[in-house]
């Protein structure tokens, strides 16, 4: 097995646990944390769109597990590991990306950062709460989604200045 394989199989691990323990960490009734979105958001750029599709369903089929939601976690992580690759094409620098590069605070700033994860994150999250909702409770699912795009985005950066992270993959 190669070092890189070993790395995200410990990450997938850390990342479940993190949301599986912090399930009841809520913001005001309305905002939840998501940490696990930045499993999908943090691997190399050069990642091919199946792996993250499927890296995307593990951890999404494993939240929901835990969660006990058929498949919504699921269902909204492929959704997100599809997009992000065209996302990323889109914001593209005008130098392109380094070889070996991750999307990460470290190695691209937080400007990039930000505007890299935070339309991705909301995606996520308005999916995931008006399919939760079933349509019907739109500006509820939208106070939700902002409040826990606010919460999920606070913690991921946090947790980037406080964990050592490497700069290329």
């Amino acid at each position: 097995m190669t070092r890189n394989f070993i790395l995200y199989i410990v990450s997938f691990v850390v990342y479940v646990l993190g949301q599986v323990f912090f399930k009841n960490l809520v913001m005001f009734n309305t905002g939840f944390c998501f940490l696990y979105v930045a499993f999908i958001l943090l691997m190399p750029i050069e990642t091919s769109n199946l792996f993250l599709m499927i890296a995307g369903f593990a951890i999404g089929f494993t939240v929901d597990i835990f969660y006990n939601s058929l498949g919504l976690h699921a269902f909204t992580m492929v959704f997100i590991a599809y997009l992000r690759n065209f996302w990323l094409g889109t914001i593209t620098p005008q130098g392109g990306y380094d070889l070996g590069a991750l999307p990460n605070l470290p190695s691209q700033g937080v400007q990039w950062f930000l505007v890299y994860a935070v339309p991705l994150v909301f995606i996520h999250h308005l999916i995931l709460f008006l399919v939760e909702s079933g349509g019907t409770l739109f500006w509820y699912s939208m106070l939700k989604t902002i409040n826990s795009l606010m919460f999920t985005m606070t913690v991921i950066v946090i947790l980037q200045y406080l964990v050592p992270q490497r700069s290329r993959a």
